[in-house]
């Protein structure tokens, strides 16, 4: 019978020892292996300092036109005006920083990552806002994910193509929000304070988006309500009463 149940526990012992759900790190080009406090963090990525995938250097490149992040020219139809731009580096902070991601974690084949993001709710207002500040900008491609002419080593528009507003190339907000990168995003009509919807970026405080993780980790089957270390606990707990079950049966 003690053998019996140790195979039983195994699964449980296995399932705490992965990775955590609510609290874990995609692997990628820059993101860290598992996130912690970052004091330092740079500009509109601050708001992860707390606990964070990223580092203070990533932070920093995340805010410039040109980085050595990606090599990604926001530039590639004129200059992008700085109210469209502030949303592009909050979507890069939240991309790089967040480590509250996990439901929407996914394996990829790729040089520069093996995993990536799909489908992650956002919250309506994050959209709408997205693509109001940039409706004036212009931009030559609807999946910024692939199919740029890298010939310079960054980014630019590829032959054949031309630039457009982005009300064109991006009729509506969900137009926009699932398409310009692969469907990493989702558009959602759930509002801010749902506890149903991510947000891209929050005032300095605390992160709204831990309760968002842990309802859909639930509803997606990846927990069951008790978290990782509550599993762990209650499967070393579970040990010393095996044995004494084992004792007793001797006797």
């Amino acid at each position: 019978m003690f053998l019996h149940l140790i195979v039983l526990l195994i699964p449980v012992v296995t399932a705490a020892c992965k990775k955590d759900v609510l609290n874990m790190c995609m692997d990628a080009k820059h993101h860290k292996t598992e996130p912690g406090p970052e004091g330092n963090l740079y500009g509109q990525c601050t708001p992860w300092k707390d606990n964070a995938c990223c580092t203070t250097n990533t932070s920093s490149e995340a805010h410039k036109n040109e980085s050595y992040l990606y090599n990604f020219n926001w530039n590639h139809c004129g200059a992008m005006s700085e109210k469209c731009l502030k949303h592009f580096i909050q979507d890069t902070c939240f991309y790089e920083c967040s480590p509250n991601l996990g439901p929407w974690i996914n394996e990829t084949d790729t040089s520069w990552r093996k995993e990536r993001i799909t489908d992650v709710p956002l919250c309506q207002e994050d959209c709408d806002q997205w693509w109001d500040d940039c409706k004036n900008d212009q931009t030559c491609k609807e999946n910024w994910h692939k199919g740029w002419d890298w010939t310079t080593g960054t980014n630019q528009c590829p032959k054949g193509t031309q630039c457009r507003p982005f009300t064109e190339v991006f009729p509506t907000p969900s137009d926009m929000c699932e398409k310009i990168w692969s469907n990493s995003y989702k558009y959602t009509t759930y509002k801010r304070k749902s506890n149903k919807c991510m947000q891209l970026w929050f005032d300095k405080g605390q992160n709204p988006n831990p309760p968002v993780t842990k309802h859909y980790a639930i509803q997606m089957g990846l927990i069951d309500g008790a978290s990782s270390v509550q599993l762990m606990i209650s499967a070393i707990l579970g040990i010393p009463l095996l044995v004494l079950l084992l004792n007793l049966e001797t006797f």
